[in-house]
């Protein structure tokens, strides 16, 4: 009975509404359920797993530059303790500094020995900033540099008790700024200094008894913060002491003051871990890393600005969404108020096969009779452009059949045989020379035609070159003098064909002016720098300024420089526009040309 009148509750409430609606309405309403629904669920899911992923991918990222950062710190501390070894295992430098000088003036090879040494020390480790031995032996003057005594504020400093109690080994004590006041440093009081490391090391040599003076290295905090600068974006970096004193960080008021003070809410438990804290009163994720000192690094980042860019990224998704869901409303209303002209498209479609445009596009009907008609007039307006297509494609293939023909008839073939007769007619007359002739030139077409390859090697250009050489030496009898100068390694590369004949013929054609000594042509192909390099040098008449500008921009086709214009173009269509033509001329001395193309090959 229950479910029964909840049956009839659930259809006069939601079923006969929905279906009562009009259809306009229907549709809106399917909209919103399908969707919106899983479009809004689709953004809430990406925007946490994003938040997932990114969260996940940023401490990995974090925990990898801390330990990178620990790394570097202890091998930067290693160094200064070898260095410090190097100076407690000097027999010399401890007989020197534990030596009787009371009556006597050997101390004077004493402090030769130690500014050597500590001057050598500071030049081959830049970073450090002072080295200074605190002395007990009263016998040895100081000099306030190397050598001092521990006064009050050095037996006072925390460093000075590290020493004492470490019983030779290395002790790094953090040590503030030293700021002296007004006139202190002037009258020599009180020395100032920066944020530092102090490395402290009780001189003893194993002798626990006889201490002859505590060694200490100054190591500027700079040099510290500067393992881990580059880093320092988008994030916080610092390192701590065990007991959480800041040794090193961008904002340098924060120096030797307790972490604490700033990071809250989380402890530092085991070598390696995280936590969520505060940070200037924002979220903030902590990393940290530590080394076998106790010393930690330690990398904050802001939570909020880990996340900016997922809210970035589900604000546009949310945008997308918005504007999906209006463009959706919009169509479907366009949709509905067109539903009822779909005979209106009907008879759009037949006007327009009736003006022979069979371009007609498919039009979602329905399967309705109209819906069936409008199919059928789609397939048959289909059908006509196919078979008039068909009519076209045939009428093409004829006139290219026609043009192939017209081309066969000047096959190249033709031509060789033409010239194989001629040079036998030359033979039978007995005429060399024309013999010769037909010869180079059948040669010469031979390799430029090249069954239409615009791309030869340079030995096959150099043939060309030196058949078409051999026609014109023939026409031009003693006036043209020749030499090649070419590496063979050169000759397999690619080039592009007919590349030095325009150049040659120039040579030619415009640059003999003496009729009885000739002209000297120099060929040259080498190798170099990874580029083959082609030079046609002459000693002909040259060429005046202005006549070599108009030949470089020349353009038409009738022009004397087109041709020398055309090879520099097409080198630089097949193989870059970094390489190509260079020319060069004096008037009265002669020309150059230089072609420079990659051993690569073309692009």
């Amino acid at each position: 009975m229950f479910a029964s009148r909840l049956r009839r509750l659930f259809s006069r409430l939601l079923i006969r509404p929905f279906v009562d609606m009009r259809l306009r309405n229907k549709l809106f309403v399917v909209l919103g359920l399908v969707s919106v629904g899983p479009m809004l669920f689709f953004a809430v899911y990406s925007y946490e797993k994003m938040k997932s992923e990114l969260t996940r991918q940023t401490y990995a990222s974090m925990e990898l530059t801390t330990a990178q950062i620990s790394a570097n710190l202890k091998m930067k501390l290693d160094a200064y303790s070898k260095v410090s070894s190097s100076l407690y295992l000097d027999p010399r430098l401890r007989d020197y500094l534990s030596q009787n000088y009371a009556n006597s003036k050997a101390y004077v090879d004493a402090y030769d020995y130690i500014d050597n040494t500590f001057r050598n020390v500071l030049v081959t480790n830049a970073d450090i900033s002072a080295i200074t031995v605190y002395t007990t032996n009263r016998t040895l003057p100081v000099d306030e540099v190397f050598i001092k005594r521990p006064d009050a504020e050095a037996l006072n400093s925390p460093w000075y008790a590290a020493a004492i109690k470490s019983f030779g080994n290395v002790t790094f004590t953090a040590m503030p700024a030293v700021r002296p006041a007004d006139g202190e440093a002037e009258k020599g009081i009180r020395e100032a200094k920066p944020s530092r490391i102090v490395l402290a090391r009780l001189l003893d040599n194993s002798s626990l008894n006889f201490p002859y003076g505590i060694l200490t290295i100054d190591i500027p905090e700079p040099d510290i913060y500067a393992l881990m600068e580059k880093e320092n974006q988008n994030k916080e970096l610092f390192i701590v002491t065990g007991d959480g004193t800041i040794i090193s960080g961008k904002d340098k008021r924060m120096l030797n003051r307790k972490l604490n003070e700033f990071v809250e809410g989380g402890e530092f438990t085991g070598q390696t871990g995280s936590f969520m804290g505060q940070y200037e009163g924002a979220k903030v994720y902590v990393v940290y890393n530590t080394i076998d000192n106790g010393w930690r690094t330690v990398s904050v980042v802001s939570y909020d600005s880990l996340l900016a860019n997922v809210k970035i990224a589900f604000s546009r998704l949310f945008t997308m969404a918005a504007a999906s869901f209006a463009l959706s409303v919009i169509l479907i209303y366009i949709t509905a108020r067109l539903f009822t002209k779909r005979i209106e498209r009907l008879l759009l479609l037949t006007r327009r096969v009736e003006r022979e445009d069979f371009n007609v596009p498919a039009v979602p009907a329905g399967h309705d009779e109209v819906g069936q008609l409008a199919f059928a007039m789609v397939k048959m307006a289909g059908r006509m452009k196919e078979l008039i297509n068909e009519v076209y494609k045939k009428e093409i293939a004829k006139k290219e059949a026609e043009m192939n023909m017209l081309q066969a008839q000047i096959n190249p073939h033709f031509l060789y045989n033409t010239l194989a007769s001629i040079s036998s007619l030359a033979i039978r007359s007995g005429d060399r020379r024309i013999q010769d002739m037909v010869t180079h030139l059948a040669k010469f077409y031979r390799i430029s035609l090249n069954k239409g390859k615009t791309i030869v090697s340079l030995g096959e250009e150099l043939k060309l070159t030196k058949s078409y050489l051999s026609i014109q030496q023939l026409r031009f009898d003693g006036l043209i003098h020749l030499h090649y100068e070419v590496d063979e390694a050169a000759c397999p590369y690619p080039v592009v064909k007919l590349m030095l004949q325009p150049f040659i013929e120039n040579a030619i054609h415009h640059a003999i002016w003496d009729d009885e000594s000739g002209i000297t042509i120099i060929i040259k192909a080498r190798i170099e720098d990874g580029q083959l390099v082609l030079e046609v040098i002459d000693d002909g008449m040259g060429m005046r300024p202005e006549t070599l500008g108009r030949i470089r921009t020349a353009d038409d086709g009738s022009s004397p420089g087109y041709g020398i214009r055309n090879v520099d173009r097409r080198i630089k269509m097949t193989f870059g526009d970094e390489y190509g033509v260079r020319i060069h001329s004096r008037f009265g001395i002669g020309t150059a040309v230089q072609i420079r193309i990659p051993l690569h090959g073309p692009l």
